[in-house]
C-alpha cells in the first residue's frame, strides 16, 4: 500500500463513521491539493520531524507525508479517527506515529526525536488554537523551529497584525517577540466539511534565533494583558493593573520605558512593549 493509494477522504470518513464533532471543534479539509499547498508551507520537509495536532481523518496528515517529512507524530483526542489514521500510516512505511492525547497535556518536546528540527503543521481545532499557539510560543526551551498554522481568519489576523490596525493587540505582540510571522494562505469556509460560519487563513511563523527572541514571555503576556485588557483607555490608566503587581506607578514604568503615557495600546510597537515587560520585572 502505497498513500497515493489510500481512498479519498470522504470514503474514509463514511466507511468509519467519522462525523465532524461541534464540540471539539471539527471542520475537516478534504481537497488533498489544498491540504499539500499547505504543508509545501513548511519548506524542505525531507530532513524535518513534523508534528500534527488534530489530524481527524488525515487530509493534511497525508499532505505532509506526501511532501516527503522525514517522520511525522500526530497527536489526536478522538479515538475515532485511530483506525484510519492506522491506515495512512502502513501507507506511509510507518513515518506516522499517532498519539491519543489531548494537546493542551502533551509534552510535545518529548514526543519527538531530536535529530531533525522539529515543524509543527496543523489544523488546529477553532476552540483551543490560541491556547495551543501560546504554549508553543511560551515553551522554554523553544523545541520547534517553525510552525504551519491554520486559525479561523479573525485569529491569524491578530498573529500578523501591525500597530495602529483594529486587530493588533496582544496575541500579535507574543507571536511577534518570539517569531517573524507572515499570512501564509487564506482558506474559505466552503474548503472545510462542514463548513465553519467564518472564513479561515494559515499563518507560518519562523522562531528567532535565541539572541533576538524576547525571553520574557511571563512579563510580556502580564503587559499587555493590563495595556490591551481596556483599549480605549491611556495606558496612564489602562496599565494599573499590571503596575499594581510592582513597586512603581504606571506612570514610572512607562517613562522608564520610553511611552508616552498618554498613548493607547494599539499604537505601542512591539519593541516598546518589550522595554515595557522589562521595566515591568525590573519594579517587582
Amino acid at each position: 500500500m502505497s498513500l497515493d493509494s489510500l481512498p479519498p477522504l470522504r470514503d474514509v470518513i463514511a466507511q468509519h463513521d467519522l462525523g465532524a464533532k461541534k464540540a471539539f471543534g471539527q471542520h475537516f479539509l478534504l481537497d488533498l491539493n489544498l491540504t499539500g499547498k499547505i504543508a509545501r508551507l513548511a519548506g524542505d520537509l525531507s530532513q524535518a520531524h513534523a508534528i500534527e495536532i488534530g489530524p481527524g481523518p488525515g487530509g493534511l496528515t497525508r499532505g505532509i507525508l506526501e511532501a516527503g517529512a522525514k517522520s511525522l507524530t500526530v497527536v489526536e483526542k478522538d479515538a475515532r479517527f485511530l483506525g484510519a489514521l492506522d491506515d495512512i500510516n502502513q501507507a506511509s512505511g510507518g513515518r506516522l506515529t499517532v498519539h491519543q492525547a489531548d494537546a493542551l497535556d502533551v509534552d510535545e518536546d518529548a514526543l519527538l526525536p531530536s535529530d531533525a528540527p522539529r515543524i509543527i503543521l496543523s489544523n488546529l481545532p477553532y476552540n483551543v488554537g490560541t491556547l495551543l499557539l501560546i504554549k508553543w510560543l511560551e515553551a522554554d526551551p523553544a523545541w520547534w523551529t517553525r510552525a504551519v498554522l491554520m486559525f479561523q481568519r479573525e485569529v491569524a489576523d491578530r498573529v500578523v497584525a501591525q500597530p495602529g490596525s483594529k486587530a493588533y493587540g496582544r496575541l500579535a505582540v507574543i507571536s511577534q517577540s518570539r517569531c517573524d510571522v507572515r499570512m501564509g494562505l487564506k482558506v474559505p469556509a466552503r474548503a472545510f466539511t462542514p463548513p465553519p460560519k467564518v472564513e479561515s487563513a494559515v499563518v507560518v511563523l519562523d522562531l528567532l534565533p535565541e539572541a533576538k527572541r524576547f525571553a520574557d514571555v511571563q512579563a510580556l503576556g502580564i503587559v499587555t494583558a493590563s495595556a490591551f485588557g481596556q483599549r480605549r483607555k491611556t495606558l496612564r490608566r489602562s496599565l494599573a493593573q499590571a503596575a499594581g503587581q510592582t513597586k512603581a506607578s504606571a506612570e514610572d514604568l512607562l517613562n522608564a520605558a520610553g511611552i508616552d503615557p498618554g498613548a493607547r495600546a494599539e499604537v505601542i510597537d512591539v519593541d516598546g512593549f518589550q522595554r515595557l515587560a522589562t521595566e515591568w520585572r525590573k519594579a517587582r
